[in-house]
């Protein structure tokens, strides 16, 4: 009996480190504690590579100083921006939290698609942010015509349209800053992103975020 239980506590413990592996809850835990804790008007953007390479390779400048805060992880779906929600946007007291995210859901990095999910989890960091005083922009999906890691996803505009008019239906209603990526980086076919913007189709250039971050810059004023 006794062997049985240790090893479903072994099981469990594992699970649990297994869970806050995918969850990523060290990826900026030293980053964070390094932040000083009074700093007025900070922004945090919290989201996937877009995020993380917007702050890491194409224009670190922007983030040299400790207003505007990028806490992306490549790969990432919504569910996870959630659970590490709390460690990396709250705990950083700011002013501000910029909710991108999406893309990786619709390309299936995690599962299945489903977009009330997604939306949900949207809505459940809105809440988290707007109970603790934390004003919220959200924003939209950027363009994308496909996924080349997932070839199997052929209907990414059409989905990418849908969850981005949830998102601004739901800013609308609840008078949150809505920033409209997807339509200052769109191409003239109405799918993909501009060339001049992005070498892979779905992340952007530096010419690409600096658009971005002209956008972000009207939103958090």
């Amino acid at each position: 009996m006794k062997k049985i239980l240790a090893g479903l506590l072994l099981s469990m413990f594992s699970l649990s480190l297994a869970a806050q592996d995918v969850v990523h809850l060290e990826r900026y835990a030293e980053r964070n504690a390094e932040l000083p804790s009074n700093a007025r008007g900070r922004v945090v953007i919290i989201g996937d590579s877009i995020v993380e390479g917007w702050s890491e390779r194409a224009h670190p400048g922007f983030f040299h100083n400790t207003r505007f805060v990028a806490r992306g992880i490549s790969g990432e779906v919504t569910a996870q921006m959630l659970l590490r929600f709390r460690a990396d946007v709250v705990a950083l007291n700011p002013k501000t939290v910029v909710i991108m995210g999406g893309t990786n859901d619709i390309a299936l990095n995690l599962g299945a698609y489903n977009e009330d999910y997604t939306f949900g989890n949207i809505v459940s960091m809105v809440e988290i942010a707007r109970a603790n005083r934390i004003k919220v922009v959200l924003t939209s999906v950027l363009p994308a015509a496909a996924y080349r890691w997932r070839p199997e996803v052929t209907d990414a505009p059409a989905k990418i349209a849908s969850l981005n008019a949830r998102i601004r239906a739901y800013a609308e209603a609840n008078h949150i800053p809505y920033i409209d990526y997807w339509s200052a980086l769109v191409a003239e076919d109405g799918v993909s992103m501009k060339s001049d913007y992005t070498s892979d189709g779905v992340h952007p250039l530096l010419a690409g975020y600096m658009v971005m971050e002209e956008l972000l810059l009207l939103a958090v004023k």
